[in-house]
């Protein structure tokens, strides 16, 4: 007899997007960058989180050189598996500043979490704000039942809403794919190593491919 096959979850959509746009321009530039991060994540209340971290981006000429990140944000759990909140963040490096703001949705089941984003950025090279979309799905699998050590693996997709410089691409212009792995290295310390692909698409010119090894470490208080 004939069986109806189950519906994929929702939080596959996003990575099913991806996949279908991961194929690399024949063209893309490529070049090799370096992250590192480092969190601390304060449970303010039952229901609250405060996380702060700063990041160093070890970047070629080509990206604008190397970046400082300095950033904060509060969550709020609405129901469970389910957070909304927001903050700010500032960005430098020598050709130009950002100040970001930032609200976001987030949605835990399983090993899936799903996180929804709006930001307003604010450069000192542009006139008005510059408006972007980012979705991003992850899964983390425990590959020990001491869960000691986790496989990472995520899909973030970025998009303009609107142009606040003339070389800003409307619609889809930056995806990321990411996997590592995440250990603990005391009660209240995490490591995690991932391996990112980056790729920006540019009307007019080839694409922009970086590939970035990622350390994060991340205090929990």
């Amino acid at each position: 007899m004939l069986r109806l096959q189950r519906s994929r979850p929702i939080w596959d959509a996003p990575l099913l997007i991806a996949l279908s746009a991961a194929t690399p321009a024949a063209a893309a530039t490529s070049e090799t960058q370096g992250w590192m991060t480092e969190s601390v994540i304060v449970k303010a209340s039952d229901a609250d989180t405060v996380l702060i971290d700063t990041s160093q981006r070890f970047r070629q000429d080509s990206s604008n050189g190397d970046q400082q990140v300095a950033r904060i944000s509060l969550d709020h759990r609405i129901a469970t598996g389910v957070q909304i909140g927001g903050g700010f963040a500032y960005f430098h490096s020598g050709p130009e500043q950002e100040m970001r703001l930032f609200q976001q949705l987030s949605m835990a089941k399983g090993i899936w979490l799903a996180r929804t984003r709006i930001e307003q950025r604010f450069f000192d090279t542009a006139d008005k704000a510059s408006w972007r979309l980012r979705q991003r799905v992850q899964a983390s699998v425990p590959l020990d039942r001491a869960r000691q050590w986790t496989l990472v693996a995520a899909t973030e997709l970025m998009f303009q809403l609107n142009r606040a410089k003339p070389s800003d691409k409307l619609g889809l212009a930056v995806m990321r794919n990411q996997i590592g792995l995440r250990h603990p290295i005391t009660k209240a310390l995490d490591a995690q190593l991932l391996y990112m692909r980056q790729q920006t698409f540019r009307d007019g010119k080839p694409d922009a491919v970086a590939h970035i090894p990622w350390l994060t470490l991340s205090w929990k208080i």
